[in-house]
């Protein structure tokens, strides 16, 4: 597959995640601000599009018994789409029918999940399978920061045409965004696919849960899974609850947390361009394996989230901005040496297995985010009851995480990810000067928390 394929794959991730930062941000602000709703609600909502993610497995299944992924992606895209607008159309529709509409808004965030779990699995397959080895780690960096990309713009374009806001306004603009990202997914679908790319499936098909025991009994293949939710567990137990420990412990305004929150998504990207590295050989350095950068991202991370610990204890003199962007750019890090690894990973084990086993992943990623983010926020609570002190509450859960970031990398030490092999064609220099140039980057919007969920 060439740069300008993988590209191509980027910008259908971006559409993808145009479609689900209005569901899952802008449209929980309108629900508790706008309508004032509990945030249960939305909460709720979005647990349930995580919910529903437990079917990945069962859509890489499907697309394997196929003769091409694409299908899968192309109405995995119409169905989020049309979950998109039913989630607008029923949010609004909550504003003077509140049972109608909250009614309306469930099933379409069930049909958001669905769509993001038939999309995004075969979308990460097709990439496993057609990107050369050598490339993977980087081309996972070019798919994600275009996904980034897609949350920033369909954020800040959407924000300003919502704005006077109305109902009628909110089901336009979401409607035109998803229509608009629906034909850009499938124009650049178009003949991405090699007819010959994959090979007719066995003329004995087994069951679902006949490939997935096969699939979970492969060693690395459940490993793998298990690292993953660990891994997604440790890095969203904070998500809820930096801002409010930076407001209570630091004395950061609203505006500041959320400029702080932008701080760790610039490291974020700054670390995924980092180990885009991974497995590359430039000006005569070898920039290490993927196993490496996992193992290396974890333990920085555990480190990065233990100095909240530590500035908890000291106060305001602790440079809390500085400690933020590291634990973004190990996270970063981390994360798409993973994600390099799974798709290095798809191919070991029982062949035409690969879309179940990344669809295994992506559901495990799904609980382990989830889970964390309640687990996170109720532990803080729980811990606040017990010792008498919120900050030391948010303390305790920054260790359990520290913890859980060392106990990933001890899991990570046991996978064995496959060597790469030297004899891939170097990329395009425009891309490998992005390298030598990579710094702080420029924040994405807010909404962009999300990126890890959708894959």
């Amino acid at each position: 597959m060439s740069w300008f394929a993988i590209f191509r794959m980027g910008l259908v991730q971006a559409c993808l995640g145009a479609i689900v930062v209005l569901t899952t941000s802008t449209l929980n602000r309108v629900m508790v601000v706008e309508l004032a709703l509990p945030a249960l609600v939305p909460g709720m909502l979005v647990a349930l599009h995580y919910a529903v993610q437990m079917l990945r497995p069962r859509m890489g299944f499907g697309s394997d018994l196929g003769k091409r992924r694409t299908p899968w992606i192309a109405g995995g895209m119409a169905v989020l789409a049309l979950g998109g607008v039913g989630a607008a159309a029923g949010t609004a529709w909550m504003s003077t029918a509140p049972t109608a509409g909250l009614a309306v808004t469930a099933l379409s965030f069930f049909l958001v999940g669905l769509g993001v779990s038939a999309c995004g699995t075969s979308l990460l397959v097709l990439l496993a399978t057609q990107v050369q080895e050598q490339r993977r780690a980087a081309a996972a960096t070019v798919v994600w920061v275009m996904m980034i990309v897609g949350f920033a713009v369909t954020a800040g374009l959407a924000g300003r045409w919502l704005d006077p806001y109305s109902p009628e306004r909110l089901v336009m603009v979401s409607a035109t965004v998803s229509c608009l990202a629906f034909l850009l997914a499938m124009a650049a679908l178009a003949g991405l696919e090699r007819a010959d790319a994959r090979p007719a499936p066995a003329e004995a098909k087994p069951s679902f849960m006949q490939a997935l025991a096969e699939v979970w009994a492969e060693p690395d293949a459940r490993r793998f899974t298990i690292f993953v939710f660990v891994s997604m567990f440790a890095y969203s137990a904070q998500d809820l609850i930096l801002e409010p420990f930076a407001g209570i412990r630091f004395g950061f305004t609203p505006g500041e947390s959320t400029q702080l929150s932008g701080v760790q998504h610039g490291g974020t990207l700054a670390g995924m361009l980092l180990a885009s590295l991974a497995g590359r050989r430039l000006l005569g350095m070898s920039f290490g394996s993927l196993r490496g950068w996992i193992l290396g991202g974890c333990l920085a991370s555990a480190v990065a989230i233990s100095g909240l610990v530590v500035g908890a204890a000291v106060g305001s003199t602790w440079p809390l901005r500085a400690n933020v962007f590291a634990l973004g750019v190990a996270n970063g890090a981390f994360s798409i040496a993973a994600i390099g690894s799974m798709m290095a990973l798809a191919h070991q084990g029982r062949a035409a297995r690969e879309g179940t086993r990344m669809g295994l992943w992506g559901a495990s990623q799904a609980i382990g985010f989830a889970v964390g983010g309640v687990m996170g926020t109720a532990a803080s609570d729980v811990a606040r009851w017990f010792l008498g002190s919120q900050v030391a509450a948010y303390s305790s859960v920054f260790a359990g995480e520290a913890v859980l970031f060392v106990v990933a990398a001890v899991l990570a030490a046991r996978i064995a990810v496959p060597a790469l092999t030297r004899t891939a064609a170097p990329a395009p220099a425009a891309f490998e000067q992005a390298h030598e140039r990579a710094g702080p980057l420029p924040s994405a919007h807010s909404g962009a928390r999300s990126a890890e969920v959708v894959q």
